[in-house]
């Protein structure tokens, strides 16, 4: 059975590596950060693949950060990369 957890974690990263071409030649920035929002998912199941396979629960942990990580920097994306206009949310 850890031979089969194996092979789906190495099918996710040659997943990242086919990620990395929409990170360097995506047309928008939008497209850059859904492809590293894949990153940061497919970090996540990976390390829960790999943990269950080896029986380390600090590999959760690290999934688990990761995922928090993923969902703060989305936000942080979306209000950067589309401030809001509207002048009634005014926080002057």
């Amino acid at each position: 059975m850890q031979a089969i957890y194996f092979l789906l974690a190495l099918f996710l990263l040659l997943n990242l590596i086919a990620g990395m071409w929409r990170v360097l030649r995506g047309p928008t920035a939008a497209d850059r950060m859904l492809a590293a929002q894949l990153f940061g998912t497919t970090a996540v199941a990976i390390l829960l693949i790999v943990a269950q396979a080896t029986g380390d629960p600090a590999l959760r942990d690290v999934a688990l950060v990761f995922a928090l990580l993923a969902a703060v920097t989305a936000v942080a994306f979306v209000r950067r990369a589309w401030p809001d206009e509207d002048p009634r949310h005014d926080t002057d």
